[in-house]
């Protein structure tokens, strides 16, 4: 199969063709503001399962639904309440998806069997122009190859995905690098099942009490059904093993200069870079820095497939803010190989 990569800066037809594409039950690679999305027909199980077949996606991790008008959520779930209200107007557009009771007109494929679905209003235009054009909300995992670290660019796209889908439609580099936050409003209370592109501290602001679930911060085994994507399997993993090592920065740059081998990775901190002079390294921005980690964080890790390494080891941010969701994607990749220093 070709794989076409489609740029509306160049030819404004594009969404034409890839809205007929998506009519026609094909999958194309959208850009979001959080990272590049491999879409399908949500309403259409046998699109649906097209997503699955590209990526080697196990068919038990549900699919998150993108919306360009908030009048589209009434359509999907099967009721709306107050406190998603709220967080449609604090954070839509944007990377929050809401996990609500889903309609009928939800497939099983994009459920994963679950009487939930998630739910995302995208601020990127061109994902929206897209949605718009189709006049169809698009069931859009991460446009990579099941357990490999997300896709931030067309490019990456393309190492991953080229030959197996029709179509990449070009936005630019994601700003901001990490998927969407996930909330679930099922429950009694607020429940955080992914950390993303808003913090755990901006949902409580609006919503008050939110628990976290445990998902976050340990390994779920796999036969655990969950109801969000990224709670459990190996996600983000580069080929070679990763170790994440937390705790204070100089402590954890200590530690990895003591332990790591001579073919090792380094992904640290960039006032660290320069430390390492026998290892293969990249950075990840600055100590402080969290939205520059997080646009830089898969972007890193798929560099070291273009080297040499046999293992990788990462100073992990601390958990505040959008440090959790950066926290979370590096534990998930190291498959929770985890050294606390603190």
């Amino acid at each position: 199969m070709d794989t076409q990569l489609l740029d509306p800066e160049k030819d404004k037809s594009v969404y034409e063709k890839a809205a007929s594409l998506l009519k026609s039950g094909e999958v194309v690679a959208i850009p979001t503001e959080t990272v590049y999305g491999l879409a399908a027909n949500a309403l259409s199980g046998e699109a649906v399962e097209k997503i699955f077949a590209a990526k080697g996606r196990p068919q038990d991790n549900p699919l998150i639904v993108h919306i360009a008008d908030l009048k589209q959520m009434k359509e999907l779930a099967r009721y709306v309440p107050e406190s998603a209200k709220k967080l449609a107007d604090a954070f839509w557009p944007g990377p929050l998806t809401i996990i609500l009771p889903k309609a009928d007109c939800i497939p099983v494929q994009v459920s994963a069997g679950l009487d939930t679905v998630g739910i995302r209003f995208p601020s990127h235009k061109v994902a929206q122009k897209l949605i718009k054009t189709a006049g169809l909300p698009l069931a859009a995992p991460s446009a990579n190859l099941s357990g490999r670290p997300s896709t931030t660019t067309s490019n990456h796209v393309m190492q991953d995905l080229k030959g197996k889908i029709p179509a990449v439609l070009e936005g630019g580099a994601c700003q901001v690098g990490v998927e969407s936050t996930v909330i679930s409003l099922v429950g009694e209370k607020p429940r955080l099942l992914r950390p993303g592109g808003i913090s755990l501290e901006q949902l409580i602001e609006v919503l008050g009490d939110v628990e976290v679930d445990r998902a976050i911060t340990e390994k779920i085994d796999d036969d655990v059904r969950v109801s969000a994507p990224g709670m459990k399997y190996r996600h983000y993993a580069p080929k070679a093993p990763v170790t994440v090592v937390c705790g204070n920065p100089d402590k954890t740059f200590e530690y990895i200069k003591l332990n790591a081998g001579e073919k090792a990775g380094v992904l640290c901190f960039k006032e660290y870079v320069k430390m390492f002079p026998k290892c293969e390294c990249r950075e990840m921005g600055s100590v402080n820095d969290l939205k520059e980690q997080a646009k830089r964080i898969f972007d890193a890790l798929r560099a070291f497939d273009e080297t040499e390494v046999c293992e990788i080891w990462a100073q992990c941010p601390s958990d505040k803010g959008l440090g959790l969701a950066i926290a979370n994607r590096l534990k998930k990749a190291a498959g929770f190989h985890i050294i606390e220093l603190d």
